[in-house]
C-alpha cells in the first residue's frame, strides 16, 4: 500500500482513485501550507485564491515575492491527453494563464508519455486529443508568445533528466511513494519530475521561482521532484520548485469525483450545449425532497454539484457567490430556479469557447508540429 493512502477518508494517488472528506488533515498528514494566511500579500488574487477552491500550497512566498518585485519567474502545469476539456482541467488552466498575466513564463506541458503508460492511449491517438486541448487553452486566453507549449514525447530536455535523476532514485523510494505499480509509472513520475525542473535550465534563463498548479492528487509528484531538486542542486542549482493546490470539484451525480464510467457525472466543453443543459437539470443537489421543505428547512450547498459550478468556474463575483450560498442555506431559492439560471451561463460560456477555440486549431497544430 502507497505512503499516500489511508483508511480514514483520505486517499491521495496520482495514478488512481483520490479522496479528500477533509482537507484540513492536508495540512497536518502532508505538510502542505494553508494559502489562507498569504491571502493579503498576493498583489491581486484570482477568485479561486479568494473563495478557497485554491486552498494550499508549498512555498508559495517565493511567488509572492517575484511577483511583488518584478523578478522573473515561472508557472509550470500540463494536460493528460486522454479526452476532451473537462471541468478539472479547466481548473488548472485557468491558473496557469493568471501565473502568465501576473508575469510568469508559462509552460504548459501534453504529457502523452503519462497517457501512454498510465492509459494505454498510443502517441498516435493522443497527438490529435493534444491539438484540442492545447486550441482550449489559447481559447481561454493563454498567450504562446509568453509561454512554451511541448509534448513530452518531443521534448529531449525533459527526457534527458528523467535519465539524469533516475540514478538519484531506488526502488524503495518510489514503492514508498507511489506504492507497487508497472515501471512505466515510475518513469512517467521521473518524466513529470523532468517537466516541472525543465523552466530552470539554462535554456530557459537558468534558476526562478517556479509553481505549479495542480490538484491534491498530483502532489506526490510535487514531493518527489522537490527531493529531487535538493539531490541535484549542486549540478543544475535548481530551486525546490512551489505549488498551489486546488479541492477537487464535485461530480454532477454528488460523488467525489468525476467518472468517465458514467457520462452524466461531468460535462466536457465540447459537448453539444443542449447535452450539458440536461446534465445540469438532472444533476443531483443540496436540496430538499420539496419546495415546501426547502423554504422552511432550506438546503444545504455544502454537498451541492450545482453551487461547486458557481464557486469553482460560474460566478465572476464572489458576493453573488456568498449571497448564494446564503440564500440556500435559509431556502430562499429553490432547486429549480438555480439550475436554469445556471443553465443559462454555463451554455453561453460554452458557446462561446467552442467559437472561440474553432480558430485557434490551426495554432495549436503549429505549434504542435501536427499536419
Amino acid at each position: 500500500m502507497s505512503g499516500n493512502r489511508d483508511t480514514g477518508g483520505l486517499i491521495i494517488d496520482p495514478f488512481g482513485a483520490t479522496l479528500v472528506e477533509d482537507y484540513d488533515r492536508l495540512f497536518t498528514e502532508f505538510g502542505i501550507q494553508p494559502l489562507k494566511p498569504l491571502l493579503s500579500q498576493i498583489p491581486n488574487p484570482c477568485a479561486a485564491m479568494r473563495r478557497g477552491v485554491i486552498f494550499g500550497h508549498r512555498d508559495f512566498e517565493r511567488i509572492i515575492d517575484a511577483m511583488k518585485s518584478g523578478k522573473e519567474f515561472a508557472v509550470m502545469s500540463g494536460i493528460k491527453p486522454t479526452g476532451e476539456f473537462h471541468l478539472g482541467t479547466l481548473m488548472t488552466a485557468r491558473e496557469i494563464i493568471y501565473f502568465q498575466q501576473e508575469g510568469a513564463t508559462a509552460f504548459y506541458c501534453i504529457a502523452d508519455i503519462e497517457a501512454y503508460e498510465d492509459n494505454g492511449i498510443p502517441f498516435e491517438e493522443s497527438e490529435k486529443i493534444a491539438v484540442n486541448n492545447v486550441a482550449d487553452i489559447l481559447a481561454l486566453g493563454f498567450d504562446p508568445k509568453r509561454g512554451y507549449i511541448y509534448r513530452q514525447s518531443r521534448e529531449e530536455r525533459v527526457k534527458d533528466l528523467a535519465i539524469l535523476f533516475s540514478r538519484g532514485v531506488t526502488l524503495a523510494t518510489m514503492k514508498a511513494i507511489y506504492g507497487e505499480r508497472h515501471m512505466g509509472l515510475y518513469l512517467s513520475a521521473l518524466i513529470q519530475a523532468g517537466d516541472i525542473l525543465m523552466p530552470q535550465l539554462k535554456d530557459f534563463g537558468g534558476p526562478k521561482p517556479t509553481v505549479v498548479p495542480v490538484g491534491i492528487d498530483q502532489d506526490p509528484h510535487i514531493r518527489f521532484t522537490r527531493d529531487l531538486a535538493n539531490r541535484f542542486q549542486s549540478k543544475f542549482k535548481f530551486i525546490p520548485p512551489s505549488s498551489t493546490y486546488h479541492k477537487l470539484i464535485k461530480a454532477l451525480d454528488g460523488s467525489y469525483k468525476m467518472s468517465k464510467r458514467n457520462p452524466m457525472s461531468y460535462f466536457t466543453l465540447d459537448e453539444d450545449p443542449d447535452t450539458i443543459a440536461k446534465k445540469i437539470l438532472y444533476a443531483f443537489t443540496g436540496g430538499r425532497p420539496t419546495a415546501e421543505e426547502q423554504r422552511r428547512l432550506g438546503g444545504n450547498p455544502d454537498i451541492c454539484p450545482i453551487f461547486d459550478l458557481y464557486l469553482f468556474h460560474f460566478s465572476r463575483d464572489d458576493k453573488e457567490v456568498i449571497d448564494l450560498y446564503n440564500d440556500c442555506k435559509c431556502g430562499n431559492i429553490l432547486c429549480g430556479e438555480d439550475k436554469m439560471r445556471l443553465v443559462k451561463i454555463v451554455v453561453e460560456f460554452v458557446k462561446d469557447h467552442q467559437r472561440k477555440k474553432a480558430q485557434f486549431i490551426d495554432k495549436a497544430r503549429e505549434i504542435l508540429g501536427v499536419k
